[in-house]
């Protein structure tokens, strides 16, 4: 058995071959971008090997192309390894090393590899959250506009701007300058452009939510809505690569860094490590959660305890707690259980 330690990149990666008694055998540098690493692995091996390298863009891609031709495909955690090796001497060749040495003491901190479907199933689900966020500026931008103007929405005449009938006010409504029309003209272009595009993603995400049991069984929570239970089920995937419920937390980011050291114990802010969105998802989807279930507002009636800065560390706790019940419903198909 050979360990490969890669570090990849788009136009030259480095590699670094160990034998089975973990000396160094070779060393090269390939030239010439991903095509060429995928011709020089089908003529380099002849032997068992197994394979590193680390979590960038595209890994899933090299996973796939390599985990049919190795006996083992590795892919590291980038922030896991900086812990690891914190040295002031780095380079791709160096890298490269660590990456097999770490192979073969079988010591390497692995991400999860998901499927190309699911991969992609994740990539929509940003991607309309982009769109929703270029969305929100255009709108932020056209209310600036009328404030810089002193121009007052006339609330009485319809429900809100966005509405059709405030769309036609706003394309009608008189502006000072030629300069604020045209900048009134692109930014609700731009507007419509997001508007189709957001409803055309939206379009193919509720289908593929309709058709997956794990969006309609997190679906049954009251408070949870189609884009939080797609986010949780896409990023968990496999709900059994979790040993316990307890380690959805810190998967999402969502318990508190820990400093401890003999019988001091000192707990600062949440981790922030996983997808964000989904972390932001389960956050908005905790207050409503609270509304509907008397044991998430129990949990945030206890460590809230009537004090305003305790409200967002309370909200916190029930989006772990929240986050925990998605993994255990999802691992055993039970449906939710908590009333009001």
């Amino acid at each position: 058995m050979l360990y490969v330690g890669l570090d990849v990149h788009w136009k030259t990666s480095s590699v670094c071959i160990l034998d089975q008694n973990g000396r160094q055998v070779k060393a090269e540098t390939v030239r010439g971008g991903w095509q060429e690493l995928k011709k020089w692995f089908r003529k380099e091996f002849t032997q068992p090997f197994a394979v590193c390298y680390e979590a960038s863009c595209g890994y899933g891609h090299l996973h796939d192309f390599l985990r049919p031709r190795a006996a083992r495909v590795v892919v590291a955690h980038p922030g896991h390894l900086r812990l690891i090796f914190r040295s002031k001497r780095k380079n791709d060749r160096i890298d490269a090393q660590r990456l097999a040495k770490l192979l073969y003491l079988d010591e390497v901190p692995t991400v999860y590899v998901p499927s190309i479907e699911v991969r992609d199933w994740r990539q929509m689900i940003e991607g309309r959250r982009r769109l929703v966020g270029k969305r929100t500026r255009c709108k932020n931008g056209l209310r600036s506009l009328l404030r810089g103007h002193g121009i007052v929405q006339p609330k009485k005449d319809f429900k809100g701007l966005w509405s059709k009938k405030g769309r036609r006010w706003l394309a009608s409504v008189a502006l000072p300058t030629e300069l604020a029309l045209l900048q009134r003209d692109l930014l609700m272009e731009e507007l419509d452009q997001y508007d189709r595009q957001v409803s055309r993603v939206t379009e193919v995400l509720d289908r593929i939510g309709q058709g997956h049991p794990g969006v309609a069984l997190l679906r049954s929570i009251q408070g949870v809505g189609p884009r939080t239970a797609e986010a949780v089920v896409a990023y968990i995937d496999d709900p059994q690569r979790f040993s316990r419920t307890r380690q959805i937390g810190a998967y999402f980011g969502l318990v508190p860094c820990q400093d401890s050291s003999a019988s001091k114990n000192r707990l600062g802010h949440i981790t922030k490590d996983g997808p964000a969105s989904v972390r932001r998802l389960l956050i908005e989807a905790s207050w409503q959660v609270i509304r509907h279930c008397a044991v998430a507002r129990a949990l945030f009636d206890r460590i809230h305890a009537g004090k305003k800065d305790r409200r967002k560390v309370a909200l916190v706790a029930v989006a772990h707690w929240l986050s925990r019940c998605m993994l255990a419903m999802l691992r055993t198909g039970e449906w939710w259980r908590y009333a009001a």
